[in-house]
């Protein structure tokens, strides 16, 4: 059976306690998540969203627990990636001719997934939905995260179904943001926000200003994933603001490999350097073949410059510096600066290879970064502690 939000609005979702992966390999998924579908009850019955296609018969089976399928006046698909609509095929089985209202680009997405010409019903920011007592008016949201996506805002109740926005990879037994550990909540939504959103910064910015002047009573914010926000609401939205406006904390991030120690060596001189000079600053290291690529990029989102270190390998930098470099060019990032380091033996080009590369990503980068032959000894590693100062 669904789990009541209101009178009006059931949340008949699944709940994915097993997923540890998501967008195939990308997303770490420590603490599970949620594929959030809403059934909203008035004179007319809308369902908003379904579940990822492993638990489409699920989906359906439980779905019909709360209502005769039949009764379902229309489907509203927020987005089309598949974790939101991968029930659709099974649901249409049974229900053909019920409309779905999407974007144009919604569209496009869904029949280019599932290659079915279902009843489709365009919308546009300012079209509405009359339900009865209720309407549902529909805000349009490109690139967050994907073009097709939208937003819905039910009047009266005052909430607002923001999809892949304001969301977090949760699984909970609670339904509410309120009830589970705010440590955990937020450490998820920052993530979440930073591996998924943050490329989309400007449009994040954008479209939170274009809600904010649409003067909407917000009580509720149901996201597709995660927790429901119903105790201030709005604080998540203050943390997208911030979070789209060239974020960083007090904190510098050192990312390498290494092969024979020589890097992490290096690494580790330079974080003591930074440390001495200012020990306020927090400082992260991170091996980038054995950290999760997630939090490497989540720890990088966070910080106000980041080091980058490799030793040099066929003329060139080790393969999970090659994948970190550019999943971090993809975050498109502001406002944030940038140093490379390694250690080599005969010819040393990564340095200068992975600086060229953090300049194309868009960070400012600081100086040319520093090199070591061999292991460093005793002298090196006080010019490393002496540079590790000079970044501060």
């Amino acid at each position: 059976m669904g789990r009541k939000i209101t009178d009006t609005i059931t949340w008949v979702g699944k709940t994915d306690w097993e997923l540890k992966k998501f967008h195939g390999d990308e997303f770490t998924t420590v603490n599970g998540s949620s594929y959030n579908s809403y059934l909203i009850k008035d004179e007319k019955t809308v369902l908003i969203d379904t579940a990822w296609l492993p638990y489409d018969k699920e989906f359906v089976s439980k779905l019909k627990q709360d209502i005769d399928l039949t009764k379902i006046d229309a489907i509203i698909a927020l987005h089309g990636e598949v974790d939101h609509s991968g029930a659709l095929i099974e649901l249409m089985r049974e229900i053909p001719q019920v409309p779905i209202y999407c974007t144009a680009n919604g569209v496009k997405s869904i029949k280019g997934q599932y290659h079915k010409d279902w009843n489709f019903k365009v919308v546009k920011t300012g079209d509405t939905l009359n339900l009865g007592e209720k309407t549902l008016t529909f805000i349009e949201a490109p690139m967050l995260h994907w073009p097709d996506t939208m937003f819905a805002y039910l009047d009266k109740e005052n909430v607002l179904f923001s999809s892949d926005g304001f969301g977090q990879h949760l699984a909970s037994e609670y339904l509410y943001a309120d009830e589970v550990e705010q440590d955990i909540l937020y450490k998820e939504a920052l993530k979440y926000y930073a591996n998924i959103l943050a490329p989309f910064g400007i449009m994040v910015d954008k479209k939170i200003k274009e809600i904010l002047s649409m003067n909407l009573q917000i009580d509720m914010i149901c996201p597709s994933h995660g927790l429901t926000w119903r105790k201030e609401p709005t604080q998540i939205v203050e943390k997208y603001l911030e979070w789209a406006n060239k974020y960083q904390e007090e904190q510098i991030t050192i990312i390498y490999d290494t092969m024979w120690n020589d890097t992490r060596k290096m690494a580790e001189a330079i974080a003591k350097g930074i440390q001495e000079k200012d020990e306020k600053v927090t400082i992260k290291l991170m091996n980038t073949a054995k950290d999760d690529k997630t939090d490497v990029l989540t720890e990088v989102f966070k910080s106000k410059m980041i080091l980058v270190g490799s030793p040099t390998v066929n003329n060139g930098y080790l393969h999970s510096i090659a994948g970190i470099l550019e999943m971090i060019k993809g975050m498109k990032l502001k406002g944030k600066k940038a140093v490379a380091f390694g250690s080599y033996g005969w010819s040393g080009e990564a340095v200068k290879l992975i600086t060229e590369e953090l300049r194309k990503s868009g960070f400012e980068i600081v100086n040319d970064g520093i090199r070591c032959m061999w292991t460093p000894d005793s002298d090196a590693e006080k010019e490393l502690i002496e540079f590790g100062k000079s970044l501060v």
